[in-house]
C-alpha cells in the first residue's frame, strides 16, 4: 500500500541501499518506473539536484552505488522498489588519478574516479576513444563496472599519450596486455 509519505519521497528505497555493504545489485532489481527527478550529473562530473551542486561526497558516492544504465539509453537511480531517470551530459563518472606500474606490455594502468571507484585498465575496464564533436579531438571514456563508463580527464588523456606507442598502423597504449587504440598512426600530426 502507498502512503503519502511514500509519494513524497522519489527515493525512498534509499534506506535499505545505506545499509548494505559493497555494491548493491542493481541490475537484478526490475521495480517500477516512478518518472524522472531532478538530477544531472555535468560533464565535469558534478553532480546537481535541482540546479544545485551536491557538495557532499558520500552522498554523491552513495547515488553512483545505484546508478544503472539501461538499453533504451537512460540513466536511473534504482532501489528495490523503484526506478528514477536522471540526466547525464557525457558519462556518470569522470577519472581523475591515474597511475602506471610496469612497462610495454606488460604495464598496467590504474585510474580512481571522481566518486572513489578504483580499476585497473584491461578485459574487464577497456577503453573506447570517440571524437570529440565539434572540436575534432577525442574523448578516451573506460568501462568502469555495469555499462557505466568514466571519461578520462583532459590532464589525465595528456598522460596517457606520453605512454602511447604505435603498433601496426595504430597509436595507442598498453595495459594488462591489451593494446588499446587512440588513433591512427597516420593521423597523429
Amino acid at each position: 500500500m502507498t502512503t503519502a509519505s511514500d509519494v513524497s519521497n522519489p527515493l525512498k528505497g534509499l534506506n535499505d541501499v545505506v545499509k548494505a555493504k559493497g555494491l548493491p545489485p542493481v541490475e537484478l532489481w526490475n521495480p517500477p518506473f516512478c518518472g524522472d527527478i531532478d538530477m544531472r550529473i555535468a560533464g565535469d562530473g558534478l553532480w546537481y539536484y535541482m540546479n544545485s551542486p551536491i557538495g557532499r561526497k558520500p552522498l554523491m558516492k552513495l547515488f553512483a552505488s545505484i546508478l544503472r544504465y539501461d538499453a533504451d539509453g537512460k540513466y536511473y537511480l534504482v532501489t528495490p522498489v523503484e526506478r528514477c531517470g536522471i540526466r547525464v551530459d557525457d558519462a556518470p563518472f569522470l577519472a581523475i588519478r591515474m597511475a602506471v606500474s610496469g612497462a610495454d606490455r606488460s604495464q598496467k594502468i590504474s585510474f580512481e574516479t571522481n566518486v572513489d571507484d578504483e580499476f585497473v585498465l584491461g578485459p574487464d575496464h577497456p577503453m573506447r576513444v570517440a571524437d570529440e564533436a565539434g572540436t575534432g579531438g577525442l574523448k578516451p571514456y573506460i568501462l568502469v563496472r555495469r555499462n557505466l563508463e568514466a571519461l578520462v580527464s583532459r590532464a589525465l588523456f595528456y598522460d596517457l599519450v606520453a605512454l602511447g606507442v604505435t603498433e601496426g598502423e595504430w597509436f595507442g597504449v598498453w595495459s594488462s596486455g591489451v593494446f588499446y587504440p587512440m588513433q591512427k598512426a597516420d593521423e597523429i600530426g
